[in-house]
Parts: structure tokens; sequence; C-alpha cells
């Protein structure tokens, strides 16, 4: 995307759901954008929790993972799968397993073996699943107004409130997309 549309569609950049978006999968979410190129995209839904128990799903993990210690649900795809994100506690430290992305937040490899991880990093976070798009398909959405485009910042990621994350990454927007922050799905309410 160019500037007077929005910031570049590339790792780092959330796509929030649009108030058109109502497929009963990605409602109200706010989607991380992982990798981007041209056979696609692919992210993790960062405002919706897992009904699976995080130490149950990966046994060790809970006491590494940042409040709230739970597994989210990343998206749809791949559910039994799993991706972590990570900052390291130390700025341009690269601790083993992990892959820088955007602003200190990386990719860390879960077959880390625990005793390298447990202090390694500031913040972590698990995700069950991921969106994913295929060429095209995502501009398409775009097109369609089912995804506002917005950059994400690092307290995004690891937010410790995430199911409020919809209204507030709206709230800080300016104009008529900030104003999108009070919508409600009972249309004389808005």
């Amino acid at each position: 995307m160019d500037a007077d549309t929005g910031p570049p569609i590339e790792p780092g950049t959330l796509l929030v759901a649009g108030v058109v978006l109502s497929d009963g999968v990605f409602d109200g979410s706010v989607i991380l954008l992982l990798d981007v190129d041209e056979h696609g995209a692919l992210g993790v839904i960062l405002n919706r929790l897992n009904d699976l128990e995080l130490g149950a799903a990966l046994p060790g993990w809970e006491g590494l993972a940042s409040f709230p210690q739970r597994l989210h649900d990343g998206g749809p795809v791949s559910p039994e799968g799993a991706i972590c994100l990570a900052s390291p506690v130390h700025a341009g430290e690269e601790p083993p397993g992990w892959r820088e992305l955007f602003a200190s937040v990386g990719l860390l490899h879960l077959q880390t073996p625990l005793e390298l991880a447990d202090g390694a990093f500031r913040d972590l976070r698990i995700f069950a699943g991921y969106a994913g798009w295929g060429p095209g398909q995502l501009a398409g959405e775009i097109a369609r107004d089912m995804w506002l485009i917005v950059r994400g910042t690092y307290s995004d990621v690891f937010d410790p409130d995430p199911e409020t994350l919809w209204r507030r990454v709206l709230a800080r927007q300016e104009g008529e997309l900030g104003w999108l922050s009070t919508w409600t799905s009972t249309p004389e309410l808005n």
C-alpha cells in the first residue's frame, strides 16, 4: 500500500477486522502479519485466547509466557501447530532458536530447550494455528473493506488484555478510523 492508503503491508502490520467482516471466524480480530510475499500472507490473531491450557499443550512453556499465561488462538489454519513470538531481554541479542521479524519481536522455535529459553526473553506468547491468505486474496479482502491496515506496536503483540485490543487499536487511530472504536453491532446505537 502507498502512503495515501495506509502503512505498507509487511511483517509487523496489523490487520484490524472491519465492521463488515462477519464470517464467524475473524469478527473483531486483530491480526499481526508475520510474513508477506508474492505467495501470500501469514499472521496470527492477537486478541483471542484458546480454550486449551498452555501447560497441557506445551508443558513447561506456561512459566515463560507473558501475562495472561495462556495459549492464544492464532487462527484457523493448522490449529494443532504452534507459533511462538518472543522478545529478547537484551536488545540486539539473538538467543538460540530466535529470529527477529521486526522491532525486537521475533519467532522462537518451540524445539528450543526450555533451559535455553528461560530468562532469555522479556516477553513470550504462543499461538495455536495461524491465519493465511493465498496470492492476491488479502488484497481483495482489503479492497472490500474487510480489513483495516494499521501500524502495529510492540505492546500490541504482548498486550496483557488481548480481548479488548480491537477497540483500543482503533481508538488510537486518527479521523474516521478512530471513530470505529465505538462501533456496536446494534445499528440504533451507532
